[in-house]
């Protein structure tokens, strides 16, 4: 198998929760926050909805540079919007790796801000840590802003106690 294949087949299946926790967000309710320290829902969906993006960012060069980045989170009005932006980069995330070699995932990806390096991994670490599993922490983060809203929660891993049956 290659290394490419797991990636696939992860995402795949992921994005099938991170997809029905998008759906259910309340569009009333996106400039909610549960704390003032908190992301907005708004930014806190639209954040996860941004992720799968950062894969292809993250085959395709190099390195980060805060310092030149100019990036302006969108802000959304409608689920639909929301859903746009992760199909988008789920999409493109799957295109960069179904073509990409094993080679690539072995090289080496920075993240700094001008002369300032953050860390420097190989890509394969990069795509665990820095896309994934920051993609399923702040997907669990979302589905207890939706508790708290009072919003039931899908079925995700296994039954939930609002779908107690799968």
């Amino acid at each position: 198998m290659k290394i490419k294949d797991t990636f696939i087949s992860e995402l795949e299946e992921e994005s099938k929760s991170t997809q029905k926790m998008l759906e259910i967000i309340p569009e009333e309710k996106l400039m909610w926050q549960p704390h003032e320290k908190s992301m907005t829902l708004c930014r806190l969906a639209t954040h996860i909805a941004e992720l799968p993006g950062w894969i292809s960012s993250i085959i395709e060069h190099d390195e980060l540079d805060f310092g030149k980045e100019n990036y302006k989170a969108p802000i959304v009005k409608t689920n639909s919007e929301l859903l746009d932006i992760f199909n988008q980069n789920y999409n493109r995330a799957m295109k960069s790796l179904k073509e990409t070699d094993d080679e690539v995932f072995m090289k080496n990806w920075t993240l700094r801000k001008n002369e300032t390096i953050y860390f420097t991994l190989p890509k394969i670490v990069c795509l665990r840590s820095f896309c994934l599993n920051h993609l399923y922490h702040h997907r669990g983060q979302l589905t207890v802003y939706l508790r708290l809203l009072n919003i039931p929660i899908p079925n995700s891993y296994g039954p939930t106690a609002d779908n107690p049956i799968m």
